[in-house]
């Protein structure tokens, strides 16, 4: 499945000095499907440079979360991410509680 998946979307990724890679980020049309900072790197604004970046070319950006996830939920509200709906299961049906967001207003 991600091998299917991952030729066909935008990837951005950060990388350090040496190039070795921090963080990556994939949008499909508008939607962030994937962010991803290396735990050794957060927290010193590696996620925020790629979300910023991605929501200069998709003002509208939408994302979906772990619901438990509540540290990547924090992350999105605080920086403008707005609940826009929850639902029971994630994008391959299994019980996992996602929540919804939009850059902005609802």
């Amino acid at each position: 499945m991600v091998c299917g998946f991952l030729p066909q979307v935008p990837l951005w990724l950060a990388v350090d000095a040496s190039d070795f890679p921090l963080a990556f980020m994939f949008i499909d049309n508008g939607h962030m499907e994937a962010l991803f900072v290396d735990p050794a790197y957060r927290g010193m604004g590696i996620g925020t440079m790629l979300v910023r970046h991605g929501l200069s070319l998709n003002p509208d950006m939408t994302t979906d979360v772990n619901e438990e996830n509540l540290q990547a939920l924090g992350f999105y509200e605080k920086m403008g991410f707005i609940r826009t709906g929850r639902s029971s299961l994630d994008g391959q049906g299994r019980p996992y509680p996602i929540i919804h967001l939009k850059y902005g207003k609802p």
